[in-house]
């Protein structure tokens, strides 16, 4: 027994020690990395460290890349000078709430669109993929007429229900329902079920993956739209964080230091998020099939 581990022990030593050195290729794509991401992170990190830096280091030539005293401050400051949790909660009530509309009228349209046949459902598939080539500042004003003749200007569904329904988000959840085999579809008929049956308790939870996706997706539109909600919000009780932080710009004095700490803030739930799920995005995408 004792020979048979010896054996087993130096077979083992063995491998990890003729393991081949790295070739020159490998460390060429490793360095090139390395170097592209520095260059992604070093604005990130020079914004993070500017806003625990006082005016004073803020201000200084040359440029400081880490503050002589950390200014903590600042984040209380953005509490206590600007009704930061308010617009907190504005981005946070209209992006989750947007997002469930995203997921089921998207999750609708595209379970008709995967699963029926009607006339005229390959132009109308088409017209909708074609509306993602149209830009928002094409639709704008159009846009900007309807919601006012329905008494949406300065209101949260102003904000939330014009961008409910997005092209993108059906053809991805189109093309994820493509892969659900009819037959489970027709099984579920012949037992008595019912077509909103069979989308809620079959073909939804079937598409989670897709449907993590376009969440993803909506989530990280909404949270940083900027332009739809600078028109419909008229008043600062209703303003987002994007649309707060660029209005104290506009203000005679800025306060850099407490805009960059506001900044900062704004942008960690979106990280964690996108950290603590990218595993759901990549699987999501491959399930979908697009390249």
């Amino acid at each position: 027994m004792k020979k048979t581990v010896m054996k087993g022990s130096t077979y083992n030593w063995t491998s990890i020690s003729k393991k081949r050195p790295p070739s020159t290729g490998e460390v060429l794509r490793t360095a090139s990395l390395l170097a592209l991401s520095f260059v992604v992170l070093a604005p990130v990190s020079w914004f993070v460290l500017s806003s625990f830096k006082d005016l004073t280091d803020f201000s200084s030539r040359p440029p400081m890349l880490f503050p002589t005293r950390w200014a903590t401050e600042n984040y209380s400051e953005a509490f206590a000078m600007y009704d930061y949790t308010r617009y907190f909660l504005n981005s946070l009530f209209v992006t989750v709430v947007a997002t469930l509309l995203t997921l089921v009228i998207n999750s609708m349209a595209a379970f008709a669109f995967a699963k029926y046949n009607f006339r005229g459902k390959d132009g109308l598939f088409i017209l909708t993929l074609a509306m993602i080539m149209i830009p928002l500042q094409v639709i704008l004003i159009p846009m900007y007429l309807v919601v006012s003749s329905l008494g949406l200007v300065n209101t949260y569904w102003g904000m939330i229900i014009p961008a409910a329904a997005t092209p993108t988000g059906v053809f991805v959840i189109r093309q994820y329902m493509l892969t659900i085999p009819d037959e489970l579809l027709e099984s579920a008929r012949m037992d008595g079920a019912g077509e909103f049956r069979i989308y809620a308790r079959i073909v939804m939870p079937l598409a989670r993956p897709a449907l993590a996706v376009v969440a993803i997706f909506s989530i990280l539109w909404r949270w940083n739209d900027f332009l739809w909600p600078l028109l419909i919000a008229q008043e600062e009780r209703l303003y987002t964080l994007p649309v707060a932080l660029a209005l104290l710009n506009g203000q005679l004095v800025v306060p850099y230091t407490i805009v960059l700490a506001m900044s900062v803030m704004s942008i960690v739930p979106v990280l964690f998020m996108f950290v603590f799920m990218q595993r759901q995005i990549i699987q999501g995408i491959a399930h979908t099939g697009i390249k």
